[in-house]
């Protein structure tokens, strides 16, 4: 018997295999998924062709389940004439903005809850925000408070922190992060701890 020897350029010139080609479908489906997510600027930012920037518009519009599923099966498939490399890169870039957000977000909340815990909290936020409405903050604490103590949907709570988004800005996170008053992480660990 003769034994068959392979040259190695040989093997390279195989096409890739069919659950590898599946493979690379599905991740550029979940890329094109992940665009469906984003919001406006972030979608105008991305260096993308027009038809699959339209069909991530177009699906936003879609409420049928059936017809969502189409459309995604669309832009995954306009996704295999793109190099999906720069895509991933600004969505990884992004994510650590996400993760700045979220610290934001944290941070309202923190803030939040030394407005219902501490009576002088107050005070300090509008020495640091002072375009606030204190009587209308003032109304709601106490609402918030009388919910809590009632058992009644959280509505003044979560009004709060609608406030407090629009009176702290993302921005302030930075600034703040090394000059935060140790009685914020006191305050949030007392809070976190009574729970």
């Amino acid at each position: 018997m003769k034994q068959q020897q392979y040259d190695d350029s040989e093997e390279l010139d195989l096409p890739p295999s069919k659950t590898k080609v599946k493979k690379q479908m599905h991740d550029l489906q979940d890329l094109g998924e992940q665009l469906t997510e984003l919001g406006k600027e972030h979608l105008a930012e991305l260096d993308i062709p027009e038809n699959l920037r339209d069909a991530v518009r177009e699906l936003k519009k879609i409420k049928s389940f059936g017809a969502i599923k189409r459309q995604m099966q669309y832009i995954g498939k306009l996704m295999r004439d793109i190099d999906p490399a720069p895509i991933q890169a600004k969505l990884s870039e992004w994510n650590g903005t996400s993760r700045q957000h979220i610290a934001w977000l944290h941070q309202v909340e923190r803030w939040r809850d030394r407005l219902l815990a501490e009576s002088d909290a107050l005070t300090e936020l509008l020495a640091a925000h002072p375009g606030a409405d204190v009587q209308h903050l003032r109304a709601l604490i106490r609402n918030a408070i009388k919910e809590k103590e009632l058992g009644k949907p959280p509505k003044n709570f979560r009004e709060i922190f609608q406030i407090l988004r629009d009176i702290i800005p993302e921005e302030a996170l930075v600034s703040t992060k090394t000059t935060a008053p140790a009685a914020i992480s006191r305050a949030s660990h007392d809070i976190d701890t009574d729970e």
